[in-house]
């Protein structure tokens, strides 16, 4: 038996009331509901969202980390790194997204969700690996994608397109080493050439 989806206005108001002041601010915008709450409020936020008997998020579908960068001025009260969730409830057919930022841009800390959803696990690896965000009390954060001699975490913006090393297998050494980047930088946006006056233009 199916169960009916919630009208978006409708949640945005159930988990205001369900968050009270642990929720920062519950928006509404193009159908999807989006939860921000604190560094210090995460974990119990999170918690209550998936306890809460009106909300019954059971599933983390995703989370992820974000580098805003140049765009931390605008709206993030200064911060540059947050993680983004995507939470799932079967039961009630209901999606929402929670966005936290890190308080320290050096050292961008947060709660593990690994006790409360165990697909946190692998996924706050990522991001760690990716953004090196850390998170606290998770039983194993370390690479998950990149190998175990990586230098940086290569989606923050200021990581260098070509990397700060390159590696291949060595047969006289009978193992993998590790080398300065010999590759020359690339354009990423190919040039334009364009005729004179191009549509019309002087």
């Amino acid at each position: 038996m199916s169960v009916e989806q919630i009208q978006p206005s409708v949640l945005q108001e159930t988990i205001a009331r369900v968050l009270g002041d642990k929720a920062r601010s519950v928006t509404l915008a193009l159908g999807e509901v989006t939860v921000e709450v604190s560094a210090a409020n995460y974990l119990q936020a999170m918690q209550l969202l998936r306890d809460a008997p009106e909300c019954q998020f059971e599933m983390l579908m995703d989370l992820c980390g974000v580098d805003y960068s140049a765009y931390k001025d605008v709206g993030t009260d200064g911060l540059r790194f947050a993680v983004v969730s995507h939470l799932l409830s079967i039961r009630l057919n209901q999606r929402v997204r929670v966005r936290v930022f890190c308080q320290d841009d050096d050292f961008p800390v947060l709660d593990t969700l690994s006790q409360i959803w165990a697909s946190a696990n692998w996924l706050e690896r990522e991001a760690f690996d990716l953004f090196g965000i850390v998170f606290e009390g998770h039983d194993d954060l370390r690479r998950i994608l990149t190998d175990y001699g990586f230098i940086g975490h290569p989606f923050r913006k200021d990581f260098p397109l070509s990397g700060h090393v390159e590696m291949r297998y060595d047969a006289e050494q009978g193992r993998v080493i590790y080398e300065p980047v010999s590759i020359e930088p690339r354009e990423i946006t190919p040039r334009i050439i364009r005729e004179d006056h191009y549509g019309g233009l002087h």
